[in-house]
């Protein structure tokens, strides 16, 4: 029987518990989403792992950009790695590439070594490899468990005939998660289409900032920060986003 396991990417502790109240397998824990998801805190690390009664999966990314990272930037991942281990995650969640487009094997099979016998997701960096079917093979030699992908796309719905494509070739030898713009309504169609039994999503929305007092400022089109509201995770969210996968 196809088993559906749902991951939410969460980067509050208001997102974890959500997750737990509506039924979610796992946590990928970050911050920062706005620039694709950056390491957490020690307090959030921590919070999460008490309060969410959940397998938390601790995401390992030093800076916003691109997935090509400095010795010193490796080191940190390295080091984030250790302490998050020492305060309850029970897995990680990594990328890291070469400069050309091809997956860095050695240094991901090292973060591997140093996580075991923790899993490991290897992220949407997979999304910016020259050939994504080579990639999954490189990713399956570096001991990773599953990749967490959009299937070469902005989205999850234009890549689902990828997505398709990459289950059938990982076999069972790899888990292939779908993320990436998923959305509720078309969860029932994609999990139909991919064939996929793991699935990802963050479901945040905006909800307005219960301050009595706020600055009307005129921002930069690039400052994404207005300080009148914040995101959010409902519960009914994430109850109706598995009941659409686990329908399909």
């Amino acid at each position: 029987m196809r088993k559906i396991v749902f991951e939410l990417c969460a980067e509050s502790i208001q997102a974890c518990l959500a997750a737990r109240e509506g039924g979610a397998d796992r946590i990928e824990l970050c911050s920062a989403l706005s620039e694709g998801g950056l390491t957490p805190s020690h307090g959030l690390i921590r919070a999460a792992v008490l309060r969410s009664e959940l397998p938390v999966h601790v995401l390992l990314r030093p800076r916003g950009g691109d997935f090509l990272y400095t010795e010193d930037e490796f080191n940190l991942m390295r080091e984030d790695l250790s302490h998050a281990r020492t305060l309850g995650a029970t897995g990680f969640v990594l990328g890291i590439l070469r400069a050309d487009g091809t997956v860095d094997v050695e240094r991901t099979r090292e973060l591997v070594e140093l996580a075991a016998p923790l899993e490991v997701t290897f992220h949407r960096a997979f999304d910016y490899t020259v050939s994504l079917e080579q990639a999954l093979e490189d990713i399956l030699g570096t001991g990773c468990r599953r990749i967490l992908t959009s299937g070469g796309e902005p989205d999850v719905l234009a890549g689902a005939g990828k997505l398709a494509q990459l289950v059938q070739q990982a076999a069972g030898r790899i888990e292939i998660a779908v993320g990436g713009g998923l959305r509720i309504k078309d969860a029932i169609a994609l999990a139909r289409a991919t064939g996929a039994n793991h699935f990802h999503g963050s479901l945040r929305s905006s909800e307005a900032s219960g301050m009595q007092h706020e600055r009307n400022w005129v921002l930069e089109e690039t400052d994404q920060f207005d300080g009148t509201s914040r995101f959010v995770v409902d519960v009914a969210d994430v109850q109706a986003m598995i009941g659409n996968l686990r329908n399909a």
